[in-house]
């Protein structure tokens, strides 16, 4: 109120220029609606900072949505985005499966202990989805245990304790017995687009992951001696 302005993007850059002794720096002034704000606020998080914490990037994709959600109205026929579900509309920004987007945005259903006791990212960030479909009474017991046992659950006893949660058979005790049993290993590995980003870069598509890494680990086969390569194709 009483005129002003309000940066959008660029905190940092701007707080580098005044501990650096500039009272000036060059910008760009725009009016903007609160949804293009947010909007153009976010994209400048995701793309431009090379570390965001999953809860982070959790939040700024709930923004992005809903923001999104907010322009639909204004989407026009001919707009490449009419029609599509506003994850879609967000997964695109991003360069990441709308069921990604979705993913990420259940992490903010997330109790407190849980986001910060538990680091969801890498092996971490498929358990907390689950977990994140828990009640929050029920979620601030899992916290308790997870310090206690100091052990995270797998996905499947995230999916075991999602379930117990859902037949209102969830206790304590419950809780306690499934997080002290043994992680079985299953038959995949699991590797997240962020860990793999940091070899790909952010435009390229999960199957497109997919295939160069195959495509490498077949010339790595074929380069083993004869012996290795028999016991491969066992």
């Amino acid at each position: 109120e009483g005129g002003g302005y309000e940066i959008v993007a660029g905190h940092r850059r701007q707080k580098a220029s005044e501990l650096a002794g500039y009272r000036n720096m060059p910008c760009i002034v725009r009016n903007m609606t609160d949804d293009e704000a947010i909007l153009t606020m976010t994209d400048d998080n995701l793309r431009h900072r090379e570390h965001i914490l999953p809860m982070e990037k959790a939040r700024a994709l709930k923004q992005q949505v809903e923001a999104i959600k907010h322009q639909g109205v204004k989407l026009g026929e001919d707009d490449k985005d009419a029609g599509k579900r506003s994850t879609e509309v967000v997964g695109a920004r991003n360069g990441i499966n709308y069921k990604q987007v979705q993913r990420y945005i259940r992490l903010n259903s997330l109790v407190p202990e849980l986001e910060n006791g538990k680091r969801v990212k890498g092996r971490g960030f498929m358990p907390a989805v689950e977990l994140s479909y828990i009640r929050p009474k029920n979620q601030q017991l899992i916290a308790v245990s997870i310090e206690g046992e100091q052990a995270s659950p797998s996905v499947a006893q995230a999916k075991k304790l999602r379930e117990l949660d859902q037949q209102n058979k969830l206790t304590g005790d419950v809780i306690d017995a499934i997080l002290s049993e043994e992680k079985k290993e299953v038959g995949q590995v699991i590797i997240s687009a962020d860990e793999l980003s940091k070899y790909f870069g952010k435009e390229v598509t999960p199957r497109q992951m997919k295939d160069q890494i195959m495509a490498l680990l077949d010339e790595w086969k074929e380069k083993q001696p004869p012996e290795k390569k028999a016991e491969l194709e066992k």
